[in-house]
């Protein structure tokens, strides 16, 4: 290894691909811009390549920069387990670090944690929402062990595997007794009303799009851009707007009559649910455990078995 490497590369490294920034990644690690910029330009000379693409405002990590962010970041979560392997007391109470799409943050994810702390109740569980980039990003350098929500493109799946465990459909959220839902001119008469899409950096964004194309409405612009289920329910609740999003985002509300959708004759996009993690990455007791949990939900519920979580 060149004696010229650092953690402190390595930290600032990290932080800036997790956070997109050298602002963010500086007050994360209590230094100045200029110092975490020099540090950044230090590695890249160390290294010999380009580690972000800084044509736009966001930092994005090149291709060299994905690869390195995996290894550098399997290697500060090594040191960390053998920091803390060290410490910790004979009866190691152990972590799962989940991220979470909003796919399955309101439904699946809920019952799996509750069966999985009663059958491995000596882990934690964390789990963390967000952006697609983001968990793509936290789970590439380590810092995340899974991520279970929609498959990303295959561009973004360098290093990574994704295993399905159930297709969905995107819905067409609106409240009870909305005018759409007698409407004979639908999706011509969709025009009429405000829209609520997901923002371009959600997983079902392009596949949405792409239907309001099929249907010769590609020239809509939405008045809302969200997938968050708090927002969203209380918005389409108390107004006309039109939602497109996950089914099981607002699984819940449907099964409730809180919301209801619509049904074009042109078919919804449908695209599969999984698990991704990094390729060759060690299972350990807990992720295995977990993935077969959830695995052997999803069949329960394909089989049409009740689940009694």
């Amino acid at each position: 290894m060149d004696p010229r490497l650092r953690l402190r590369h390595l930290r600032c490294f990290l932080e800036t691909a997790r956070l997109g920034g050298l602002s963010a990644a500086a007050e994360e690690l209590s230094v100045s811009q200029p110092a975490a910029s020099k540090t950044l330009r230090e590695l890249e000379e160390i290294l010999g390549v380009q580690l972000f693409d800084r044509s736009t405002r966001r930092l994005v990590l090149s291709p060299a920069g994905r690869v390195f962010q995996q290894h550098a970041g399997t290697a500060m979560r090594a040191l960390e387990a053998a920091q803390e392997a060290v410490r910790d007391a004979p009866e190691r109470i152990t972590r799962l670090n989940l991220g979470v799409l909003p796919t399955v943050a309101t439904d699946l994810l809920p019952r799996a944690a509750l069966k999985y702390n009663q059958e491995v109740p000596h882990c934690i569980l964390q789990l963390t929402t967000g952006p697609n980039w983001l968990l793509m990003s936290q789970l590439r350098e380590g810092s995340l062990d899974l991520m279970v929500g929609r498959m990303p493109d295959a561009e973004h799946m360098n290093g990574l595997t994704f295993r399905q465990l159930y297709p969905e459909r995107v819905v067409i959220v609106v409240r009870p007794g909305h005018p759409l839902l007698s409407a004979s001119d639908f999706p011509a008469a969709l025009a009429k009303y405000k829209l609520m899409l997901p923002p371009a950096g959600a997983l079902i964004a392009p596949a949405v799009r792409g239907w309001l194309v099929s249907v010769g409405l590609s020239h809509l612009e939405p008045a809302f851009e969200t997938v968050s289920l708090a927002f969203g329910r209380k918005l389409v609740m108390n107004s006309d707007i039109v939602w497109f999003i996950s089914e099981g985002v607002v699984a819940d509300e449907l099964a409730s009559g809180v919301l209801t959708t619509l049904n074009p004759e042109t078919e919804l996009p449908t695209g599969p649910v999984g698990i991704c993690q990094r390729a060759n990455s060690e299972m350990t007791h807990e992720t295995e455990a977990f993935v077969k949990l959830l695995r052997a939900m999803c069949d329960t519920i394909r089989n049409g078995q009740p689940d009694t979580a």
